[in-house]
């Protein structure tokens, strides 16, 4: 008897567990009827994590009523956050914290027949649990995707207290897990929103072109909330496309229709407003078309072939050390993206705000989007291999109207020898084509093999891939072994190779060597990048280079006393964004047509 009822506990509690997971998200965010809950957040500083224990309970924010009455803790006279806003920045002494950080918010509501309530996060790293009115409503775990929780019956009318618990220490069986080369920004780092909708609304949709046409749209409309068929609207008003569909009982339906459309590209990024209505609810979005392929080793953009020419950019901002978040951070970024010369950029190594890859695609920009499984994680447990799913799955539904997206990452250095790694990525690409095929799989390796003069490329993963990311750095941790124009890469794929990373590092303004890595110099750096674009000339398979990194960012991990100081020197600007040499040996290989001959 003891045995059952173990068993039904332990059912109750994965039922509720699951009850407290986060919910799928609506699609387009920034079209829906919302109130934003930025500005300031009251929070208690928990190294501990003790807050969360039973017997401290500061979800339930309790305060003296009895004269005997006492709590070891106190939301009042505590500090003022920002959110977003990450809670390294805001506090000198939290620059390297890595745990427990308790958010209190007010507002006020009223309840509405006929409407439905959410609270939308766009992101909280890394660990998120959520309280309405001391009540749990739940969890969600990783730090660069959106969440809701549906709190229509559990808000009450007039004033709501919203306390959220963030803890962002590293996970051993996380997403990323515990070694990554950035600073591990923490709490509430994107906005909060209270959204509103009608009691069916339109919850999801995809709407691009078919896979390998120009002209043959291709998707589906979701609604929430239905119990029979619905009629919805389709229209794109500049392109005379006025379609009237009828959704299945669960809210489903197929959209494919001819449309002659101007093509999205980095010359001229087109975008039309897409409208989708039904009865009750009604959205409207800037998408834009275009068709993105292989062939062989070429990358065709609208059938035409297309040099990548990009650069990695972390979400931060040197100059303030902080996270990134607005549309003025995503332009000054983007704007320094477009000075050097370039039509691509990788948004290493996780997804970056939805003002970044909206901006981007505006700017024409075609973008590389990466999911965190970054170098080790536990790719041999079940749990982290759900949750790389999940963060996929995350991500395709935020972004996959946007069509400056042309290819999804699955990874980034990831050890071939990895116990499950190779089966676990590859199962990622699966999925990734059953949600979305009209985009390019990729992923970025540093696993090549030298041999006299030849670089090999090698790894089992290339084969669920369409496009083979590298990261190498010939010149920095590799010594050059040949003249860069002696060097000879090998790859027997047949697909498209991008050099996803390569670069090394110097301090603004220090001057030495050019020959000397260890002078950290700006002489060393512009001479490392004359190399490689010798060397890179030479890659007949090459369809993009990337480097690491357009600016340099903060990481814990980088111990110089004098040239690094706990950041990341490889960037092509400083942390004020100052340009080194290295920055005009690249703008000028990029106003080149067409940089490599092949």
């Amino acid at each position: 008897m003891k045995k059952y009822r173990h068993i039904l506990l332990l059912f109750l509690l994965l039922l509720q567990t699951t009850l407290l997971s986060a919910q799928d998200f609506m699609t387009n965010i920034p079209a829906r009827k919302q109130t934003s809950l930025n500005g300031k957040w009251q929070v208690i500083i928990d190294p501990y994590d003790v807050g969360i224990k039973s017997w401290k309970a500061l979800y339930k924010d309790k305060k003296p009523v009895e004269k005997s009455d006492f709590y070891e803790y106190s939301f009042d006279g505590g500090p003022v956050f920002d959110v977003p806003g990450d809670i390294n920045s805001q506090l000198p002494e939290l620059k390297n914290y890595e745990s427990t950080v308790w958010y209190k918010k007010t507002f006020v509501a009223q309840k509405q027949v006929g409407k439905r309530l959410f609270l939308y996060f766009d992101a909280a790293n890394y660990i998120t649990d959520v309280f309405l009115n001391s009540e749990k409503i739940g969890s969600h775990e990783g730090g660069f995707t959106p969440f809701q929780f549906e709190i229509t019956d559990k808000i009450k009318d007039g004033e709501n207290s919203i306390i959220v618990r963030v803890n962002n220490e590293r996970q051993k069986d996380g997403v990323p897990a515990t070694g990554y080369d950035w600073l591990n920004y923490g709490g509430i780092t994107r906005d909060v929103r209270l959204v509103e909708t009608s009691s069916v609304y339109i919850d999801d949709y995809f709407i691009q072109l078919e896979k390998g046409s120009k002209n043959q749209v291709l998707g589906y409309v979701k609604l929430a909330g239905v119990t029979s068929p619905q009629q919805i609207k389709v229209q794109i008003p500049e392109a005379k496309i006025n379609l009237v569909l009828k959704t299945n009982a669960e809210g489903y339906a197929a959209v494919k229709f001819p449309a002659k459309l101007s093509l999205w590209s980095p010359k001229k990024p087109k975008l039309y407003q897409v409208k989708i209505s039904c009865e009750s609810d009604a959205v409207s979005e800037a998408i834009g078309f275009r068709s993105i392929e292989t062939k062989g080793t070429d990358i065709l953009l609208n059938g035409e072939s297309v040099f990548l020419k990009g650069v990695n950019i972390h979400e931060e901002i040197p100059q303030s050390k902080s996270r990134a978040y607005s549309e003025s951070d995503a332009l000054m970024l983007l704007t320094w993206a477009k000075d050097l010369g370039c039509n691509f950029i990788r948004t290493s190594h996780y997804p970056h705000n939805e003002n970044m890859v909206r901006m981007a695609e505006r700017m024409g920009f075609m973008i590389w989007e990466e999911v965190p499984v970054f170098q080790s994680i536990s790719f041999d447990k079940e749990p982290t291999q759900k949750l790389m799913n999940l963060q996929l799955k995350e991500i395709l539904r935020r972004d996959k109207n946007r069509c400056a997206i042309i290819t999804w990452s699955m990874a980034n250095e990831t050890p071939q020898g990895s116990k499950n790694r190779t089966q676990a990525i590859a199962d990622m690409a699966k999925l990734c084509r059953s949600i979305d095929n009209t985009r390019l799989i990729s992923a970025a390796f540093n696993n090549i093999k030298y041999q006299g003069n030849k670089v090999i490329i090698e790894d089992d993963l290339i084969n669920s891939l369409d496009v083979i990311g590298i990261n190498e750095y010939i010149g920095w941790y590799k010594p050059w072994f040949k003249a860069p124009s002696e060097i000879e890469w090998v790859s027997n794929y047949n697909k498209p190779v991008i050099m996803s990373e390569f670069g090394c590092e110097a301090l603004y303004e220090n001057h030495g060597p050019a020959d000397v890595a260890s002078s950290w110099s700006e002489e060393y750096m512009e001479q490392f990048y004359k190399d490689q674009i010798t060397m890179l000339k030479n890659i007949p398979f090459l369809r993009g280079t990337c480097p690491w990194i357009l600016a340099d960012f903060q990481s814990p991990l980088r111990l110089h006393p004098t040239f690094q100081k706990g950041w990341n020197r490889k960037g092509l600007l400083s942390d004020k964004g100052e340009k080194k040499k290295a920055w005009y040996v690249l703008k000028a290989f990029y106003s080149e047509e067409k940089p490599v001959k092949n």
